[in-house]
């Protein structure tokens, strides 16, 4: 959950035309990842409530506040958003209707910035490395090269990262708003075929 929820984008507010979206489903072995949806609010803020997946994160407050979970989900729906959020949805294989989310921030020249969170329940279930495998074979910005960034006390995703063919690009430190603090992470890339 990235930026502070703006004037007008209030669930309620929200007109959701699917189509304009214009985000694929990308099916894998276990689940799809879809476009998040209003219903996904729920269990959204159920999982980002959790210390510990709000401080794998760069832009999750913790405590998260009321009306957090709206916005986040309002702003994936938003047409003129800059993120692209799809839930990792296993209703179809009689798991979870949300295991956590995938997405892709658009940059600059045929670039996007890669992030993930699972809800701590899904840990160490191959989950995150099967969504970032999906999204990555789909490539559906056409990026010819993708970025992540992980906290560096956070191994699991910085697995998840290289199973899924990035390389390490070097050290650096982003904002963590749950922690409120500067934490220093490992940098990725991964060029596209």
């Amino acid at each position: 959950m990235s930026a502070p929820m703006r004037e007008g984008t209030r669930l309620d507010d929200l007109k959701i035309d699917q189509a304009a979206l214009n985000q694929p489903v990308i099916r894998s072995e276990r689940f799809t990842l879809r476009p998040l949806r209003v219903s996904d609010v729920g269990m959204i803020a159920h999982y980002t409530a959790d210390r510990r997946v709000a401080e794998g994160t760069r832009a999750i407050p913790h405590p998260l506040p009321p009306g957090a979970a709206d916005g986040f989900v309002a702003r994936a729906l938003d047409a003129k958003r800059q993120e692209d959020v799809w839930a990792i949805d296993g209703s179809e294989n009689r798991l979870a209707e949300l295991l956590g989310v995938v997405s892709l921030t658009h940059m600059e020249d045929q670039q996007s910035e890669l992030g993930f969170w699972i809800g701590a329940g899904y840990w160490n279930t191959g989950f995150a490395t099967e969504a970032v495998e999906a999204l990555v074979r789909a490539n559906p910005h056409k990026s010819r090269t993708l970025f992540a960034e992980v906290f560096q006390d956070n191994p699991g995703s910085a697995r998840v990262l290289t199973n899924c063919g990035f390389v390490y690009l070097g050290d650096a430190e982003s904002w963590s708003v749950a922690r409120n603090a500067r934490v220093p992470t490992w940098t990725y890339l991964r060029k596209m075929g």
